[in-house]
């Protein structure tokens, strides 16, 4: 189901800290275009509400009661399950890219991760809750950092076929940029970038399937293959 943009997003926020809850609550109640419209501290009652209120979006944290463990993600996939429209965003303060894997394993269309510092920038914020509420995909650009950075250019994974340039190419566009403004950078045309890129897509296997990102993708293959014990 299409979001539509004229009516307010309807968000539900998931944190069992009461001060960032509703210190998120009350940042968001200012905000035109955004409607909270429920809150919830741990993993049934996020669920039950869910099922209830059926948000747009749910603003959720990663642990949360009864075992302060994964229940974010957990529940993330309960509700996704249950209605795959509505829209999950990870505010968690855990640059672990483990999480990120475990959330998005089953798919990244409609989820996103961010660090819980993103709160501030109301801006960004509601840009990504809107991104995810359309069935698009979100991380944080310091994870991507994080995640680009470890261990790259590992043997007998499909990211050891990468060229140097197409590795560089990877890590501007994981971090969000255009294709436009990956050529600006690298002082080569769009043309180049697209090959490049199509490139990527065809030595990591992403096939074309609409539900997918397969931007986001690309880091997720980089993501699982980089991970601690593989």
């Amino acid at each position: 189901m299409a979001l539509d943009m004229a009516s307010p997003l309807r968000v539900l926020i998931a944190e069992d800290q009461y001060l960032m809850r509703e210190g998120t609550r009350r940042l968001l109640a200012d905000v035109d275009g955004v409607e909270v419209v429920g809150v919830a501290s741990d993993y049934d009652s996020v669920l039950r509400e869910a099922r209830r209120i059926l948000p747009d979006v749910v603003l959720m944290d990663i642990k949360m009661p009864p075992t302060e463990t994964m229940e974010g993600i957990e529940a993330a996939h309960v509700i996704k399950g249950e209605r795959p429209e509505t829209g999950i965003l990870i505010l968690s303060q855990h640059d672990d890219e483990s999480y990120v894997w475990a959330l998005l394993e089953d798919g990244v269309a409609g989820y996103g991760y961010l660090h819980k510092v993103r709160v501030g920038d109301v801006e960004q914020l509601v840009r990504a809750m809107r991104e995810v509420a359309a069935g698009g995909s979100i991380l944080d650009p310091r994870i991507v950092r994080d995640i680009l950075a470890h261990r790259s250019g590992k043997r007998g994974t499909p990211l050891a076929e990468l060229t140097g340039a197409e590795r560089e190419v990877l890590r501007l566009m994981a971090e969000g940029h255009s294709n436009a403004s990956i050529a600006s950078r690298l002082t080569v045309s769009v043309g180049t970038v697209e090959k490049r890129i199509a490139s990527v897509f065809s030595k990591l296997n992403l096939q074309e399937e609409a539900t997918v990102n397969r931007r986001v993708a690309a880091v997720l293959v980089y993501m699982r293959e980089t991970m601690p014990g593989r």
